[in-house]
């Protein structure tokens, strides 16, 4: 709760910083209303959600004096119950070896998610292995390299310019002769809104398909916090083109646009499975949609 609630201090404090400007009154008239549902929607709570969330507030307290701690007290309750729905654990199933397929745009941190998340099932006693999918660069190979030498897990890499889908698929049959328990498999960036990068996409999950009719297993969608309301029109072409199972939210330190989780959820309802808070390993953390919503709002 600690690393959460330092990860989303900029959100938290935005929201802070507007609540009491907007609650100087101290009662909870329509004015104060209307600047609360603004400082939502400032922190990227989107529109609806912020209408909503102002409806639940003034139930029961309308003309009636209110602190702030009280106002932030009742959003964590009803941001917290509009994450719920969402808030998953990722585990590896009956399948062996479980097919992660990690998807994003540019710049959202696939690579180092997958690092963490490698750690992470290694840790907790499972036989792992990694794909460099991303042929594209060269970088991201090298990375996924040193992030497979760290968590102590083999990797299965080609050269730039490699076919991916191709790729993929022998790695999945490698990964069932040496009987992993786990097998995670990185791929390119690439904007949304480009059909032909997106196609690509249901060319790997084709071929994986022809070893295991159900892989992937699990498609995860890692998502910049920092992008904003932009977030729902990638989870949006991402679910249509690669069939997204979950989300993984990454640079919620270096945002104040943390909300935009809560208007995902609400608007989506797409299942919400880790949270990254800071470079650290275990800055990557298990979603908790009370814990989320408390650290969020600086509440409790």
């Amino acid at each position: 709760m600690a690393r959460l609630k330092a990860g989303l201090r900029r959100s938290s404090a935005s929201l802070a910083e507007g609540i009491a400007a907007a609650i100087a009154r101290r009662q909870l008239d329509q004015a104060t209303l209307d600047e609360l549902e603004e400082v939502l929607i400032q922190a990227d709570l989107g529109p609806k959600v912020a209408a909503r969330l102002v409806g639940e507030l003034a139930k029961g307290r309308f003309a009636k004096e209110i602190s702030a701690e009280e106002i932030r007290a009742t959003l964590a309750e009803s941001i917290a119950a509009i994450l719920a729905p969402v808030a998953r654990s990722l585990a590896p199933g009956g399948e062996k070896p479980f097919v992660v397929l990690v998807v994003g745009v540019n710049g959202t941190g696939k690579t180092t998610t997958i690092g963490k998340l490698a750690q992470r099932f290694r840790a907790a006693g499972h036989a792992v292995v990694l794909v460099a999918g991303d042929t594209f660069r060269a970088a991201a190979i090298e990375q996924l390299q040193i992030w497979g030498r760290r968590a102590g897990v083999p990797v299965i890499a080609q050269g730039v310019g490699a076919d991916a889908a191709a790729l993929a698929f022998d790695a999945l049959k490698l990964a069932r002769e040496k009987q992993a328990d786990v097998l995670l498999i990185d791929t390119a960036g690439r904007l949304h809104n480009k059909a032909h990068l997106m196609a690509e996409l249901g060319k790997v999950s084709r071929v994986l398909k022809k070893i295991d009719p159900r892989a992937p297993h699990s498609t995860l969608l890692v998502l910049d916090a920092t992008t904003g309301q932009n977030a729902l029109a990638q989870v949006r072409a991402f679910r249509e083109m690669a069939d997204i199972s979950g989300l993984i939210m990454t640079k919620l330190d270096g945002t104040a646009r943390g909300g935009v989780l809560v208007a995902l959820a609400a608007a989506e309802g797409v299942p919400v499975y880790f949270v990254g808070v800071g470079e650290k390993i275990e800055d990557l953390q298990p979603f908790s949609a009370t814990a989320f919503a408390r650290a969020l709002t600086g509440s409790g």
